[in-house]
């Protein structure tokens, strides 16, 4: 009858239940009723269940730990970099301890024909 009465008015809704639309709340009162029905109590898993559990677990870890192909290739290459940025350094620090013969080559490498 209000309604009838003052239709400009903006019309209630009804609440939503947050509880009841999140699918982590559904599938945990699902669980808790499959194991009801079971008997069993949620803490309690079969031995069954644990094992594949921590097998998971322990799979997961290694595949977290495990160092690809990719990344030994690219700490090889950055060792490798990192020694060449050394030893050079170390030929433009002492160009006097550098024999002539390696002096020479450097130079005749900078002037090309």
């Amino acid at each position: 009858m209000m309604n009838e009465k003052q239709p400009e008015l903006i019309q209630p809704k009804k609440v939503v239940n947050p509880l009841l639309e999140s699918s982590a709340h559904r599938g945990l009162l699902k669980e808790l009723l499959l194991t009801h029905k079971w008997g069993m109590w949620p803490g309690e898993r079969s031995e069954l269940q644990k094992v594949l559990e921590q097998r998971r677990v322990e799979r997961h870890r290694e595949q977290e730990l495990s160092v690809s192909e990719l990344e030994t290739k690219l700490r090889k290459q950055k060792r490798r970099l990192l020694a060449y940025e050394l030893e050079e350094m170390r030929r433009t620090e002492n160009p006097q301890n550098v024999p002539e013969f390696m002096r020479v080559r450097e130079n005749l490498r900078r002037f090309q024909l």
